[in-house]
């Protein structure tokens, strides 16, 4: 037998009765702290987190002697599979299924015993229509494809769909290769079947640090994708991938709260929170302590994943800034494995990519320590206009523009809007999803606002506002942002505009012109009034230093029917990249966009994610990664990586092979 496989199969009876428990008493590791290392000491770790691989574990997964001969389905692996071939460079492309060199079935069952049987093959969400995946029911099928654009779906009573471990907003760029049938999609060739696609093609449901490390090390040494997922609110195709294997981090739930956190630069209160942790989760814990967090709008975004490290904007960012900038200390998982603290003093340059620099690109964050804030009250508005009869279309864009003109004096109350502007029919339909006043009640609100409600009146403005005041933000949260639909059949484009802009009378004129063209030419509009309050740009931390000039930011975006044919989906998905973005990037020259809610084909996406922080990030990736074991699509290293095809001739398909330029 090769040394690796009876190097595994000696530990395979000590860790299958250890590594799937969450929590671990004295007994359970006699005689075997020479794989484990249960932190007893370090207070500041939640019990997931104690239970870790020993160094000497780590030292032996990275041997990389994966490649010998063995009775247990490793023979089919020739030994250039393994981390650098004999010249010392890396194979050029990830493995994957059908190669000669993917695990073979026999394989996979010792990595999940290995896992502590934390492994799932995935079975698309959609299967359930396909009779050859064995699950078949008509009834169920229905049920789904009725509710498909439901974020929280819920198929046959079982767990909803950000509880499933592949399933994600972005599903074009997936390949859209199980649908219901209802919605196979003839811009992409009306193929109606089930494969698994561009999804993983297995996930670990983790549990503890360990099993992570033995993932990581098993993505690394077989050279296999890997991808790390919590919720799935993700509209760049960041946490799935062909081949991969999935990190799949939903169910890390711990949260613990600290009255007085303290380190050289501040204290005060503060909480840890687990990756699983999700915006509603946190505004609870929130609520129930008494204080306040710094969180997203929707319900479906997870706290501490490509939120927080992508920056987090949040509708409390004009009085507080961005949620990177209340981050203390990050816990992490290394691309060899390791599992480390990155703060202020530890690992400071990791600290400072991870606040900012984007997720799935430098290790799995598994916690994060952040500020908590005072209770606050707070107001909102939302209301609806609908275009039509004597509201015509021209007044709707004099309201925006009455609108806009207040920008400026809204953000530095500390204001903050959510709102969108689309197409139903021939008529234009405006929702204010919400626009938060916080610190703020109801009359000062009112007062505010009531020279703009005057104008409003004399354009005839059909709406009618519900504003409410609340005395914590969490209920004002809860009730100004329902639950956001699971947006497939859709692309996006976004731009910052910084104050400069929007302060100056003729260029905002000029602004609203170009926003208008591009909504009278096709597409819908997401507009936020936002500002980063005085001094959060001294902050360092790789926060996009366009964020700091900003007082709107827009996102244009287009829809389309699932029968639609290719040539209109194409032509509409390239007149974002191509025709509109760029009327809205030659009025904002220098300023960026927010790469959690950009175009997935942003050109010179480095500089419109980062700005000047870029080269410092890079430098830092190449440090902790230089193998490349994380990827994502935009993120920091991805551009010495390609994927192998295109969908509609210019949208990289996460359903093709990554492989190295």
């Amino acid at each position: 037998m090769a040394p690796t496989v009876r190097y595994l199969t000696s530990l395979l009876g000590i860790l299958v009765t250890v590594i799937g428990s969450t929590s671990a008493s004295e007994a359970d590791f006699s005689g075997k702290q020479d794989i484990y290392y249960l932190n007893h000491t370090d207070t500041s770790l939640f019990e997931f987190e104690k239970l870790q691989l020993t160094d000497k574990v780590l030292a032996k997964l990275s041997e990389h002697q994966l490649s010998q001969q063995s009775a247990i389905s490793f023979a089919r692996l020739p030994q250039h599979v393994w981390t650098r071939q004999a010249n010392g460079s890396y194979p050029k492309c990830k493995t994957y299924p059908g190669d000669a060199d993917w695990p073979s079935d026999a394989s996979w069952r010792l990595f999940d015993v290995l896992l502590g049987r934390r492994l799932i093959k995935t079975v698309p969400e959609a299967s359930l229509c396909y009779p050859e995946w064995g699950q078949y029911s008509a009834a169920a099928c229905q049920s789904l494809t009725a509710g498909w654009n439901n974020s929280t779906l819920s198929s046959r009573g079982g767990a909803c769909r950000i509880e499933n471990p592949t399933s994600i907003r972005s599903i074009i760029f997936q390949g859209m290769t199980c649908m219901p049938p209802n919605y196979t999609a003839s811009f992409l060739g009306n193929k109606v079947s089930c494969t698994v696609g561009g999804f993983p093609e297995y996930s670990v449901n983790v549990t503890n640090i360990a099993q992570i490390q033995i993932a990581v090390n098993i993505a690394r040494e077989l050279n296999l994708r890997l991808v790390i997922k919590n919720t799935g609110h993700d509209f760049g195709a960041k946490s799935t991938g062909k081949g991969a294997l999935n990190i799949w981090t939903h169910y890390l739930k711990d949260a613990e709260y600290y009255p007085e956190y303290k380190t050289d630069n501040y204290t005060g209160p503060a909480f840890k929170l687990g990756a699983g942790i999700q915006v509603v989760d946190a505004n609870r814990l929130a609520k129930e302590r008494g204080v306040t967090l710094i969180g997203g709008e929707g319900i479906t975004v997870g706290m501490i994943g490509g939120y927080i490290q992508g920056g987090g904007h949040s509708p409390l960012t004009s009085i507080y800034g961005m949620a990177a900038d209340h981050v203390l200390s990050i816990q992490v998982v290394t691309a060899d494995g390791r599992f480390v603290t990155a703060n202020a003093k530890t690992n400071s340059d990791l600290f400072w990519a991870l606040r900012g620099g984007g997720a799935g690109t430098f290790g799995v964050v598994t916690s994060i320590t952040v500020k908590a804030f005072p209770k606050i009250k707070v107001t909102t508005m939302r209301y609806n206009v609908t275009t039509g009869g004597n509201f015509t279309q021209d007044k709707f864009w004099e309201m925006q523009r009455a609108y806009v003109d207040g920008f400026e004096k809204y953000a530095d109350l500390g204001y903050y809007s959510y709102y969108r502007i689309r197409h139903v029919g021939t008529e234009i339909f405006h929702d204010m999803t919400s626009m938060v006043a916080p610190n703020t009640t109801e009359a000062e609100f009112r007062k505010t606002m009531g020279p703009l409600f005057e104008k409003w009146a004399e354009l005839g403005v059909p709406y009618q506002p519900i504003i409410r005041e609340y005395d914590n933000y969490s209920d004002a949260w809860y009730e100004g942002f329902p639950q956001e639909v699971w947006t497939w059949a859709m692309r996006q484009a976004s731009r910052f505009f910084p104050r400069d802009v929007i302060s100056d009378p003729k260029k905002r004129a000029t602004v609203m012109d170009t926003i208008r063209g591009v909504f009278d030419a096709g597409s819908h509009i997401l507009q936020f009034n936002i500002r980063n309050p005085p001094g959060t740009a001294a902050i360092d931390n790789a926060v996009n230093p366009a964020w700091r000039d900003v007082l709107m930011f827009a996102i244009m975006f287009v829809t389309w029917n699932v029968t639609d044919p290719a040539p209109f989906v194409e032509q509409f998905s390239r007149n974002l990249t191509y025709e509109w973005n760029p009327r809205w990037k030659a009025l904002t020259p220098g300023s960026g966009t927010y790469m959690s809610e950009s175009d997935y084909i942003e050109p010179n996406w480095q500089e419109s994610f980062h700005g000047s922080k870029y080269p410092k990030l890079l430098s830092i990736k190449k440090r902790w990664d230089p193998q490349g074991v994380f990827y994502a699509t935009n993120a920091v290293g991805s551009e010495e990586w390609q994927l192998g095809e295109l969908i509609m001739g210019h949208l990289p398909s996460q359903n093709s092979k990554l492989c190295r330029k």
